[in-house]
């Protein structure tokens, strides 16, 4: 358990946090961005504030993130100039329920045919489509090669959908996860407390190597981008960093535990 002494750094990171939060309120899409390739089986084809991803499998594509309403579009065009078709999606994980993750679901569905997937009590959140595949703590899905398992980790909604999954780069494979919902921007000390009780879940997880966030803040998406592209032979994978992803909790801890401090004093 860490110090409040680190309250004022915490608070300020969560107002970093704030900002992709405040493009979900607004619904405005936002920058374009290059797709690029992460892993062998793993791309990114979110904008510059929000993450979407794709999965390739033997048997077709896993799509982690839907973006706005408005972008959708947009995001499956990046798909296509990857090479990949849209219409290969099998299914669609969503994180939680806010629009610029999941606004885009209901095209995704319409392009593809896609299973989308989201936690039970998120569900109850979105109805821009009927409830499809309700997930729930401990839920796998198998496309493939490629086996996600799921974790209910809520706090940011009530239904945020975290998720773990293998990446392949050359002969080696490594344990990557989404944390579904990190941002600060909800109320209440029973909010805040579920919170602190799900990332003190994920500190006690063991072996995630490479932190896929859904907005490319959470886990320096593009400064690891950089690199991979500037990577030479033997080099190891920017993106495999166990020791970030494990100091990158903790600081999350610091930030709720303030945010709950906050929360307590104004009831």
């Amino acid at each position: 358990m860490l110090p409040l002494s680190s309250a004022v750094p915490a608070l300020l990171l969560s107002l970093s946090f704030a900002v992709p939060a405040l493009h979900a309120q607004r619904g405005a899409p936002a920058g374009a961005r290059e797709p690029f390739r992460v892993f062998d089986n793993l791309y990114y084809v979110g904008d510059n504030t929000v993450s979407a991803w794709i999965l390739e499998t033997p048997e077709g594509l896993i799509m982690i993130d839907a973006m706005f309403a408005n972008s959708v579009d947009q995001t499956l065009e990046r798909v296509r100039r990857l090479g990949l078709d849209p219409q290969d999606i099998r299914y669609l994980f969503v994180s939680h329920s806010h629009g610029d993750h999941a606004g885009g679901a209901p095209r995704v569905k319409e392009v593809s045919g896609a299973r989308v997937g989201m936690a039970r009590a998120d569900w109850e959140l979105f109805t821009a489509i009927p409830p499809d595949l309700v997930i729930d703590d401990g839920d796998e899905v198998t496309l493939g090669d490629t086996t996600v398992r799921f974790f209910v980790t809520p706090g940011h909604t009530p239904g945020v959908l975290s998720m773990r999954f293998p990446v392949r780069d050359g002969a080696n494979t490594h344990t990557a996860f989404m944390f579904g919902g990190v941002g600060l921007n909800f109320s209440g000390v029973e909010r805040t407390e579920m919170y602190l009780e799900s990332v003190g879940r994920l500190r006690e997880m063991s072996g995630i190597e490479v932190n896929i966030g859904n907005h490319p803040t959470m886990g320096d998406v593009f400064q690891r981008a950089e690199r991979l592209a500037a990577r030479g032979p033997g080099d190891p994978h920017p993106f495999v960093d166990p020791e970030a992803f494990t100091a990158w909790l903790a600081q999350l801890e610091v930030n709720g535990r303030a945010k709950l401090e906050e929360e307590r004093a104004g009831n």
